[in-house]
């Protein structure tokens, strides 16, 4: 994960894990599907309510489907069921692996905590901000693959609608608060959605002043997963890579750190007022 929430080396695309070999080869299926019923690709795309252009992309794996795609070529095509089917696939292979992977972490965790040191950790990032965060990024993601990491983070989510509710800590930096990632007015939707986030009783919310002359983070973001059977992993997160960490006694070190980090950081009523507070300077 890079310190935006979820990301390794490099500007990813469709062809960097085994999701392009699945949207390319849904594309081939759609494409005879497509040329045995005798439709151009124009033509399709208008039965379907898509520009040809579009239709050209997804047949050659350049661009995914959304489900509607292929609900809407399921019934064009009378293809009975069998490409509408496909969406499980496809929905899978949406997500680079790393984010689908982290997403099966946090699906089955009954405890998370972050702290995040350079922006809003990516759980709590309006769909704004997540974009403005990608859309910045060096060497540049193309358009699609913008999209693409932005559905896959906003996906993540669903981790605050689990039931029963997973118990969730995260401590902020300030600078996370005030650093104007896509302008004042994404900056300030995104710091009315962690207050909202705040509010939720599974959820405990930190923040920790840039005056704290002691702090027990400065080796980076870290992110400490437990599960129901005891067990536990953790992410370490550095320019260019990221690093899960099975070994208990490094996650040790890690659930130490972030226990301290928690305690000299504000506690969450006073991180309330604060964030409360930038707010309204914003």
């Amino acid at each position: 994960m890079d310190s935006d929430g979820t990301e390794g080396a490099g500007a990813p695309g469709l062809d960097d894990d085994d999701s392009g070999a699945v949207i390319k080869t849904v594309g081939r299926q759609l494409k005879l599907w497509r040329e045995a019923a005798g439709l151009r690709q124009g033509e399709f795309g208008a039965a379907i309510g898509y520009g040809e252009e579009m239709v050209s992309a997804v047949e050659r794996g350049r661009r995914i489907p959304k489900p509607e795609y292929l609900e809407q070529a399921d019934r064009v095509l009378s293809a009975g069921g069998r490409i509408e089917a496909m969406k499980k696939d496809v929905e899978e292979a949406r997500y680079p692996k790393k984010v689908r992977d982290l997403a099966k972490l946090e699906a089955e965790a009954v405890e998370l905590g972050a702290y995040g040191n350079h922006n809003i950790h990516g759980l709590l990032q309006t769909e704004e901000y997540a974009r403005a965060l990608f859309d910045m990024r060096r060497p540049a993601y193309s358009r699609d693959e913008v999209d693409r990491q932005v559905e896959a983070r906003m996906a993540r989510r669903a981790i605050f609608d689990r039931s029963p509710a997973p118990a969730l800590t995260f401590v902020q930096e300030e600078v996370t608060l005030r650093r104007p990632v896509g302008g004042r007015i994404v900056l300030r939707r995104q710091i009315e959605r962690l207050l909202e986030v705040a509010q939720f009783r599974n959820v405990e919310m930190q923040v920790m002043p840039t005056d704290r002359d002691d702090h027990a983070g400065m080796g980076g973001q870290l992110q400490v997963l437990k599960f129901g059977d005891g067990s536990a992993v953790g992410y370490s997160e550095a320019q260019l890579m990221s690093r899960l960490v099975p070994d208990p006694k490094l996650i040790q070190v890690l659930e130490l750190r972030y226990g301290i980090i928690r305690a000299q950081a504000l506690s969450p009523r006073e991180s309330l007022a604060f964030i409360e507070k930038v707010l309204g300077e914003t």
